[in-house]
């Protein structure tokens, strides 16, 4: 089918005289096997009608920013989450200017702030508009925050003005699109992933635990997903939806995670340590709340298990381990000494006393780090720096 199959590709028109092209895309798009939603603007709905693309699509027609079908009326959050990837096509010079000021003041533009899927811009409009600094401006901001630029091309445009500006034709769009997904990297491969914090019991009502938002992980669980690969999430307590086309285990306690690890890891391709799996627990939980008694607390705490170590030394080792190394300090030396005394094959190091990289953030900036050398990832979404570590992991596993 090619790489676009079973991709969730939301298709977003604007107003311009090039709407009509957006019949031939979604036929395209379809034909490669992708999933099609298609966004009209109210301008689009001038050129183009809802009924043509729902009959092309297959699926309904979205026009409004509030939605009366859509579950409490956020249609365009349940579009944004949907969505493997948005392309605006064609995306006029006004679309564009809204885009790069952060506007969402309709449904196209509100779907492309709240997404949280790669966007991309397929250009239309007069060649002079094109040339005019204010656009050139304003695709420089788009491009400088990760969204993808496909064209536009040049020729005869409908005002009768030869030059820059005209929407790329529907074939050259896809051949675009298709250098994001060049290959399901992970096809057919088994990927078992932690995320997330855990959670030591005090007593009943309390608990020690960490920081962690489970974003990275999750993000890692998503691309693995998009790349083919069966994937099995074990996440300790999170406030995040699980990725579609996962499996996910919900444990709290490392000692559960731990369990839960060993037993899904056995014969996995990779096995992803992405959890932030608390190093103590309280050597005995109380059976009943502990009250004050005004001479303070004494907690004795134990170690809890290496996780990761442990499935690196199991009988049925993954053939691939990776870990992650969030340090406050001497980043690239802790990493390095970690990889080495857990026996991983990469280690993902981040600085989590950045503020852009902390943790709950939803950006990362990492080092991938190897017997082979070391790599970084400049600072990203979450899902591309993810994006990023999965090609380095198909890339180690076939090498």
């Amino acid at each position: 089918m090619g790489h676009l199959n079973q991709r969730r590709i939301l298709l977003a028109i604007s107003g311009g005289i090039a709407a009509y092209k957006g019949a031939e895309l979604v036929r395209l798009l379809k034909k490669h096997g992708a999933i099609v939603k298609v966004i009209l603007s109210r301008g689009a709905t001038e050129f183009i009608t809802p009924l043509t693309m729902q009959a092309l699509s297959g699926e309904p027609t979205h026009t409004e920013l509030l939605d009366e079908t859509a579950e409490a009326g956020m249609g365009h959050i349940e579009l944004a989450r949907w969505a493997d990837l948005m392309i605006i096509a064609p995306a006029t010079a006004d679309v564009i200017a809204r885009l790069a000021q952060g506007r969402a003041d309709d449904l196209l533009t509100t779907v492309a702030l709240a997404t949280p899927a790669p966007v991309a811009v397929a250009p239309a409009m007069n060649q002079q508009m094109w040339a005019h600094a204010a656009t050139q401006d304003n695709i420089q901001q788009l491009v400088s925050r990760g969204i993808q630029l496909i064209g536009p091309d040049a020729g005869e445009q409908a005002c009768g003005d030869v030059g820059p500006g005209r929407l790329l034709e529907p074939d050259s769009i896809i051949m675009a699109l298709n250098t994001r997904y060049e290959t399901r990297l992970l096809e057919g491969k088994r990927v078992v992933i932690t995320a997330g914090p855990t959670r030591e019991a005090i007593d009943p009502v309390r608990y020690l635990s960490n920081h962690s938002s489970g974003k990275m992980g999750y993000a890692l669980a998503s691309a693995c997903a998009a790349a083919g690969a069966n994937v099995e999430l074990i996440s300790g307590p999170v406030t995040l939806e699980a990725p579609d086309r996962v499996v996910l285990h919900s444990v709290t306690s490392a000692e559960e995670m731990c369990e839960a690890a060993l037993a899904l890891a056995e014969g996995a391709d990779i096995f992803i340590g992405a959890a932030a799996v608390a190093d103590y627990r309280p050597a005995v939980m109380a059976n009943e709340k502990l009250k004050k008694h005004g001479d303070g607390l004494e907690l004795r705490l134990i170690e809890n298990p290496d996780i990761i170590a442990r499935v690196a030394q199991s009988p049925g080792r993954p053939t691939l381990l990776a870990g992650f190394a969030a340090e406050t300090h001497d980043l690239l030396e802790h990493a390095r000494e970690k990889r080495i005394r857990k026996g991983l094959d990469m280690i993902i190091a981040n600085d989590v006393m950045a503020p852009e990289t902390t943790f709950g953030s939803d950006q990362n900036a990492v080092y991938l780090i190897t017997d082979l050398g070391e790599a970084p990832l400049a600072l990203a979404s979450k899902r591309v720096i993810a994006e990023q570590i999965v090609a380095a992991l198909a890339a180690q596993l076939v090498a």
